[in-house]
Order: structure tokens, then sequence, then C-alpha cells
């Protein structure tokens, strides 16, 4: 994960549905040589992708990290699943820096957000 600390704090706003997220949840090794680096080209490199909304990061004090991607639709998603310097980036990731992780891929039909001070969205169903 990159470092996002001079960034404010906010989640990826809530789009219309339907749209498609890629939930990976992780455990990284001890060894995280190149990572950073590794995830920056990655961060950098999905945003080049139709269809790419945005994404979510979280990392607990006990070392489980999150990452959240959010796709317009199925073909955005295979995109990237697809690219080739995502896929060595993958390989690396179980050869190196990852003790175990999974991938969950969901199709959203509802979803709001709310922000304190501001009239809040009405949940939308696609």
């Amino acid at each position: 994960m990159s470092n996002h600390s001079e960034a404010p704090v906010t989640p990826v706003e809530a789009p219309e549905p339907p749209y498609y997220v890629a939930v990976f949840t992780t455990v990284r090794t001890e060894d995280q040589s190149g990572y950073s680096e590794t995830n920056a080209r990655m961060e950098e490199l999905v945003k080049d992708v139709p269809g790419f909304l945005g994404m979510d990061h979280a990392q607990t004090p006990g070392g489980l990290g999150i990452t959240v991607g959010y796709f317009r639709d199925a073909e955005a998603l295979t995109q990237w699943r697809r690219n080739a310097e995502h896929r060595a980036a993958q390989k690396r990731g179980r050869a190196e820096w990852y003790q175990s992780y999974t991938l969950h891929v969901a199709k959203v039909e509802r979803s709001h957000g709310f922000v304190r001070g501001q009239v809040p969205q009405s949940p939308t169903a696609g």
C-alpha cells in the first residue's frame, strides 16, 4: 500500500449501481522488498482501465490489509485482471509478499453514502 497520510481520508463515493467490486484481503510476509514501488505502479496502471471507478485501502495494526477496487462493469474488471503488468505483480506477490490472501468479486446492486454536514444520499438500486 502506498502512503496516503498526506491526502484527506475519504472513501470512494458510492457510484450508481450496478457496478462491480474486487475485495482483496491480504496478510503480508516480513520481506516487503520492492512491494511499495510495485503497489504504486499498480495504482497508477489501474487508473488507465476504462470503467475503473476508484479504490479504498485499509490496514489493521495486526497486519490484515484490505483493498477494494470499484469497476463500472465486468469488462473493466476483466481488462484489469488480464493486464500483463498486473499479472506479473500477482505472480511476484504470491512468491514474495503475501503470506495469504483472498479475492472476492461481487456485483453491487444497492449503494449509498453519508457525509456529515451534507444531505444524506438515498439508497439506490439497480
